[in-house]
């Protein structure tokens, strides 16, 4: 368990963590609607707490081996 949660779910969370804030900060360098602008904030915010919930399961299964 320890090893899918560190191998492979925490990455894809940051990677999606990473996605959200290009594609935000790129909505916002051309000009974009803010209304997208504001979605994608939301987005980032919900994964940023996916990621930190996987990495705190992750620190918590280490520790019981």
């Amino acid at each position: 368990m320890t090893t899918l949660l560190t191998n492979i779910l925490l990455p894809v969370a940051l990677a999606a963590v990473a996605i959200v804030l290009l594609l935000g900060l790129l909505n916002m360098m051309r000009g974009g609607s803010p209304n997208v602008s504001q979605r994608l904030m939301r987005m980032r915010v919900l994964l940023q707490f996916v990621a930190i919930v996987l990495a705190m399961v992750a620190v918590w299964a280490m520790g019981r081996q």
